[in-house]
């Protein structure tokens, strides 16, 4: 502690006995020494309790009752200095570990750095990135950043309940991400109902564990591409899991396949009264509900012979009868294939 108090009895000295304020070298040797304790990781309120055990130490003997006001000043000035270079290193060392940070997490979410490096550099920030990992990410109406009052509660919420537990919470072009370990399931459910506790939450999709330094780039990806999936077949869940959704991608694996699909099984819809889209949506209501007439129906908000007579049409025009199993089962292939392919709205 001696060491960041060098000069501050002498500069005591010398204001009881001439008057005179600390010049702007002493102010800034005290602001320098404020900087150096804060890097050797001292506490302030203790550096601060030290310089007033060394004013009373240090006070000089006969101060002349005028000048006590003159060293309250200079030692109210001198703390001062020291407390402003101890705060700007803090902040420094603030910027420079929210860079290391920042560019820890674009290298591990875009997997572009040295594996065993990324390794090394994942154990500062609390993953083990030898075990499996798995990636939940959130999607809101507006952008999530660090920053934010949402993303500090979510992360407040975690810490809360697991403070022991190995997790990442930050923030990747406007989403939410929370990476744990691929054993800990709990931990993305118990972010997943925090994020939409949230008044702007939209949704949340959940990737499957990976292994690895490259297994939590591969989580991260699939979560995003779950979302997206959810979205083109505006599925009402909340919460996604990328395991739920496994045949979709496989669906799409072939794309010109599948676009000759919807194409040969739905493109004749396109000469319905109104275009394609309103047979499109009944046939997606019919197998929504089971080939249920009755409750398709009621989705819709159609009297069941309206149903009927859409149904027959389309065994009209595409030659395939939705109530035929093998019939059926092309056509809601197909209608999976057009929402994930986005047509009638996309030329394929």
């Amino acid at each position: 502690m001696a060491e960041y108090l060098g000069g501050y009895a002498r500069m005591l000295a010398e204001v009881s006995r001439t008057g005179r304020r600390p010049t702007r070298t002493e102010l800034g040797e005290r602001r320098a020494l404020g900087e150096r304790a804060a890097e050797a990781g001292h506490s302030l309120r203790a550096l601060v309790r030290g310089h007033l055990a060394a004013t009373r130490t240090a006070w000089p003997d006969g101060t002349p009752a005028r000048s006590v006001g003159g060293v309250l000043a200079a030692v109210e000035q001198a703390v001062d200095a020291f407390a402003e270079g101890y705060e700007r290193a803090q902040r420094l060392a603030v910027r420079q570990e929210e860079a290391a940070r920042r560019e820890f997490i674009d290298d591990l979410l875009y997997g572009r750095s040295d594996l065993g490096r990324l390794a090394e550099r994942a154990e500062r920030f609390g993953l083990v990135l030898s075990h499996a990992h798995a990636v939940a990410v959130a999607e809101g109406l507006q952008a999530y950043v660090d920053t934010a009052p949402v993303t500090r509660q979510v992360e407040s919420a975690l810490l809360t309940r697991f403070s022991e537990r190995r997790v990442l919470l930050t923030t990747k072009n406007g989403k939410l991400i929370c990476i744990a370990p691929g054993d800990q399931e709990e931990v993305l459910v118990h972010f997943a109902e925090q994020v939409r506790a949230t008044p702007d939450c939209g949704r949340v999709a959940i990737g499957r564990p990976r292994q690895g330094a490259g297994g939590v780039v591969q989580s991260y990806e699939e979560a995003l591409s779950t979302l997206e999936l959810a979205e083109r077949l505006t599925l009402p869940e909340p919460v996604v899991r990328a395991a739920d959704l496994l045949v979709y991608p496989v669906l799409l694996r072939d794309r010109q396949a599948m676009a000759d699909l919807v194409l040969s099984a739905l493109g004749p819809l396109r000469e319905a009264r109104g275009g394609a889209e309103p047979l499109l949506g009944t046939l997606e209501a019919y197998f929504d509900s089971g080939c249920r007439g009755a409750e398709a129906a009621r989705r819709l908000a159609l009297s069941v012979r309206a149903l009927t007579y859409r149904l027959e049409r389309i065994h009209q025009l595409t030659g395939n009868n939705p109530a035929d199993p093998v019939h059926r089962y092309t056509l809601q292939t197909a209608v999976i294939g057009a929402r994930l392919l986005g047509w009638p709205a996309r030329e394929l």
